[in-house]
This record gives C-alpha cells, structure tokens and sequence, in this order.
C-alpha cells in the first residue's frame, strides 16, 4: 500500500456545554490538538435552508490511526479546522487493513 500524503494541517475540536445561567446552555469549541490530513472532496451541493442557499461538501479526511477511546482519535460530533474553514466529523472508520490510518467522513458548508 502506497503511504498518504498527510500534508494539510488540521486543529481537532471538540463541543462544550456551558451554562448561560437562564437555564440554558451555549456551544463553545476547545481545541484538542493538531493532526495531519490528506483531504479528498467526495461530492457537493448547494442546499436551500430558512436563512438562503448554502454549499454543502462531503469529504475524506484521512490521518494517521488511533486506538478507540484515544484522545487523539476523532470522533463523530468533532470537527476538524482549517482557518476558518470547519468539517462536521460525521463518521470515523479505518482507512487500511493494517489499521495505519483512518478516515474521517466530513461535511463542510459555506454560506453562498
């Protein structure tokens, strides 16, 4: 098996549920760390929603593999960040039989 070109930088984030004192709570997003990616566009759309259109990009994101309960190991409900850029973590499964990498299915949507 030829080796990955992980040549992309991404921050690894997860979700925060903080109390806003009204009964309430808000998101707020902690980075976790940063992982090297190959990233490969899989399809797109463009998607009607209440406030106007959006573009909506499936990806694989492939990096390098960690054991599951790892903190290192992404999970569906994280994102992965490039800039200002964000990629909803939808699924995470091994890339190899070897278990060398994983994939990471992703969707990235952008206002247009």
């Amino acid at each position: 098996m030829a080796a990955r070109n992980l040549s992309t930088r991404l921050a690894l984030e997860t979700s925060d549920r903080i109390a806003d004192g009204l009964g309430g709570y808000e998101t707020r997003w902690r980075q976790l760390g940063w992982l090297w990616a190959q990233m490969e566009a899989r399809s797109g759309r463009e998607q009607g929603t209440g406030a106007g259109m959006i573009s909506v990009v499936q990806w694989r994101i492939t990096l390098r593999a960690a054991p599951v309960g790892d903190a290192r190991r992404p999970r569906p409900g994280q994102r992965l960040r490039q800039g200002t850029r964000l990629f909803q973590i939808e699924a995470v499964a091994e890339s190899d039989p070897s278990g060398r990498y994983l994939d990471c299915f992703a969707r990235e949507e952008d206002l247009t």
